[in-house]
């Protein structure tokens, strides 16, 4: 679970990220949640669009995905999502605040 101030830091690392997927009118399914989870292996921090013609709002799309694939939700702007997930074997983004346990 992110406190705020990773949120953050995580928030303004997505700034200069494209979106690499896109939810569309099928929504959210198995193979989009495949791809998602082995692109957070890899890259720990994505963008996702929620197209129009998704049957669920940007929100539900980013809650439902990012608990099939064990992530956080980093932030929802209108359509856009961010997802972020500490990979296993590649991790690349070492958050500054740690959490307060």
């Amino acid at each position: 679970m992110l406190n705020s101030k990773q949120r953050a830091e995580l928030r303004g690392m997505a700034n200069s990220l494209e979106p690499i997927f896109q939810v569309g009118k099928g929504g959210v399914n198995d193979q989009l949640i495949r791809q998602v989870d082995e692109t957070l292996e890899k890259r720990e921090l994505i963008k996702v669009t929620a197209l129009e013609t998704s049957p669920e709002s940007s929100r539900e799309a980013a809650d439902k995905i990012a608990e099939a694939v064990g992530a956080d939700v980093v932030q929802v702007i209108g359509r856009k999502f961010v997802l972020y997930r500490k990979s296993k074997e590649n991790q690349k983004i070492f958050l500054k605040t740690k959490n307060k346990k």
